[in-house]
């Protein structure tokens, strides 16, 4: 039996790649899919063309396993080509719901990688079977495809606009037909998609630290409700029917992309530095040293610290090479599971007092194991400072998290959770101080801190809750 370890973690969405105009396009998208494994890590896929016929692959788990056999990339011929690292938010974790999906319309086949979660899509694939659709995999993201199937457009975009238009929810799309790479974005901006440019070469990819190790410049974003359309005469600029205030994903700045992306036209490391500087600020505390929680919490500790004059220290070792199960005899061994992940170094935190950084609080249940831990290699005092506010209400936008009641900040007040996790005290940082973290002001999705949704799990819409200020004014 495989105990899968949870981490307490919000589990993340997808990453997608598309390449144009490349000599051996896919093995650039295998690329890209690396810098991007930590959006996704049950499957991995690559569909390319050489513009007259499709090559695809796909696999279960991680980039390495799904393409371990290295002479399958010299399978997949073309200069153009789209992938798709998987977190499942719908549907199972399956080889048949691997992505990218790939389809024989009658103008030819479409390859299709997604990275977001359409709330609406039960009621739509109920009345598309109704009318005869026959569906392969469990994915939402096969809506897409029958809704494009039946559109009487003559165009890709065209199609695209039309099945869009008939579906709700976060959505950044990667495309790829015979000749062309298409990247998509919905009207809210709720997950992050750029360009990028090499040569006369293009890449639309999730984050630009895709871009960096493929040696391509970063152009822009693709903006939220356009359709970027690339073939042989250029860029084509297309945008869908609908539009909305901006509601960009700021947990993406919290924790789930990497600090040395930009996204939402924000450098992630500075982002996070000034969560922490704000934390400091909001939540100081009278200690001897300031660790992080590795790796998401780095740069947010070095920002308290930096902030506080308290010494940062590296407290606590991560273990990265255990791979996503663990065997163990006892498979109730939650606090054995943690220690696989985290060892605390004792000669940094004995008899220190000490701040231990870390990004979000899902359940609870890890930073338990850790507070104990840290304690029992000699700390005098553990204060707990979150860089992002309480977590009280489920993601329908393409994070993965536990219901209300499994989150504890949902259930308990700060005191509460304070005495359930043994520290001496605890801190979160504030809603305006997490906002005003950021610098591009053009509205997020706080939906997570606040229950206050842009769009309602029926479909409808709310105000925003909070309204961005210039974090300079």
């Amino acid at each position: 039996m495989d105990n899968h370890i949870d981490f307490d973690k919000p589990q993340c969405n997808c990453g997608i790649v598309a390449v144009y105009d490349q000599k051996d396009a896919g093995t650039y998208a295998y690329q890209a899919l690396y810098a991007l494994q930590h959006r996704g890590q049950e499957s991995s896929g690559i569909v390319s063309s050489d513009g007259n016929e499709v090559y695809r692959h796909v696999g279960m788990g991680l980039v390495n396993q799904a393409f371990s056999d290295l002479s399958i990339l010299q399978s997949l011929k073309g200069h153009l080509a789209v992938g798709h690292n998987r977190y499942s938010t719908t549907g199972s974790n399956a080889l048949h719901n691997a992505q990218p999906f790939l389809v024989d319309f009658k103008d030819g086949p479409i390859a299709l990688s997604h990275n977001g979660n359409f709330i609406n899509t039960k009621v739509v694939r109920k009345r598309l079977v109704e009318e005869g659709s026959l569906f392969q995999t469990t994915s939402d993201t096969e809506v897409i495809l029958h809704l494009m199937a039946k559109s009487k457009s003559d165009d890709i975009a065209g199609k695209i606009k039309d099945a869009l238009g008939q579906l709700k929810g976060s959505y950044s799309l990667a495309l790829l037909t015979k000749n062309q790479i298409i990247g998509v974005r919905d009207p809210r901006g709720w997950r992050p998609l750029c360009l990028g440019q090499r040569g006369d070469a293009y890449f639309i990819v999730s984050e630009t630290c895709a871009l960096d190790l493929m040696g391509a410049k970063y152009i822009r974003e693709i903006e939220p409700g356009e359709i970027l359309v690339v073939d042989e005469n250029g860029l084509h600029q297309h945008w869908l029917d609908e539009r909305a205030e901006r509601a960009a994903c700021i947990f993406e700045h919290v924790y789930f992309s990497r600090p040395d992306s930009k996204i939402f036209n924000e450098n992630v490391d500075r982002a996070r530095r000034k969560l922490g500087k704000n934390l400091a600020i909001e939540h100081p505390a009278d200690a001897d040293i300031v660790i992080s929680v590795p790796d998401s919490s780095n740069t947010a500790a070095l920002g308290y610290a930096s902030v506080s004059g308290i010494k940062f220290e590296i407290g606590l070792i991560r273990n990265h090479y255990i791979g996503r199960t663990f065997i163990h005899p006892d498979q109730s061994a939650r606090d054995f599971s943690v220690r696989v992940k985290f060892n605390p170094v004792e000669g940094v935190l004995r008899n220190r007092r000490v701040v231990v950084v870390e990004d979000s609080v899902v359940r609870g249940t890890t930073l338990k194991h850790l507070a104990k831990m840290i304690r029992e290699a000699g700390a005098k005092e553990v204060h707990i400072r979150v860089s992002s506010p309480p977590i009280i209400a489920p993601c329908y936008y393409g994070m993965d998290f536990p219901t209300s009641d499994e989150l504890i900040a949902n259930k308990m007040s700060q005191k509460e959770v304070a005495a359930f996790l043994g520290v001496d005290s605890l801190g979160h940082l504030s809603l305006d101080g997490m906002i005003n973290a950021v610098s591009d002001d053009r509205g997020f999705c706080t939906a997570c801190f606040t229950g206050n949704y842009p769009l309602t799990p029926d479909g409808g819409t709310q105000k925003l809750q909070y309204e961005v200020r210039n974090p300079n004014g």
